[in-house]
């Protein structure tokens, strides 16, 4: 797939791939000259915005996900924050950079700061339901995490003898939604 991009600055670097099996494209810090400065020092527990000088044609269906270069992670301690790039954005694309070390670490003008990753997009509606067990209706997940988080795959499992009702799932009719439902309207709406 090809990606359109543009300089929104003559001195921009254009997004560079050091190898052709990359997932991403790495861009640079491209300041402004305005309100940029060539050099910026990110104290520790401090996050910037950086210009990369760059925009993209995202197509429909995808988005560019700003993701961490690993070099910045492990040695400089330079994260990236929740950056997604929708189909349809016509800006210079930004990067949040947050120092999460206890140095102060440098950025200049041509640093490489991030990569970007193209990722399909699936969307979805969402539908409000009054049930609070999502997963025990109807088979669409393989999983029984639970509500397990933060490290809960990390410990082992209690062991429980199964009961003749937690064998079988609740007698539900998926199929008995009104024609003018449509994904996304509440519980109440149907």
């Amino acid at each position: 797939m090809i990606l359109e991009y543009y300089r929104v600055r003559e001195d921009a670097i254009p997004p560079t791939r050091a190898n052709p099996s990359d997932a991403g494209l790495d861009v640079h810090y491209n300041p402004d000259g305005k309100y940029d400065r060539e050099t910026v020092l990110l104290g520790p527990n401090q996050s910037a915005i950086f210009s990369t000088g760059l925009k993209f044609g995202i197509p429909h269906g995808y988005m560019l996900e700003v993701k961490n270069r690993s070099g910045n992670a492990a040695k400089k301690k330079l994260l990236v924050g929740a950056c997604v790039i929708d189909s349809g954005y016509d800006g210079e694309i930004f990067v949040n950079l947050h120092n999460v070390g206890n140095e102060t670490q440098i950025i200049e003008r041509g640093d490489k700061i991030a990569q970007l990753v193209l990722v399909p997009v699936v969307h979805f509606r969402a539908l409000e339901t009054p049930n609070d067990n999502l997963y025990n209706w109807y088979p669409i997940t393989i999983s029984d995490r639970g509500d397990g988080a933060l490290g809960s795959t990390d410990q082992p499992k209690a062991k429980t003898a199964p009961t003749p009702a937690s064998n079988q799932a609740a007698s539900v009719d998926v199929f008995s939604v009104p024609r003018n439902w449509e994904l996304g309207d509440s519980h109440e709406n149907r």
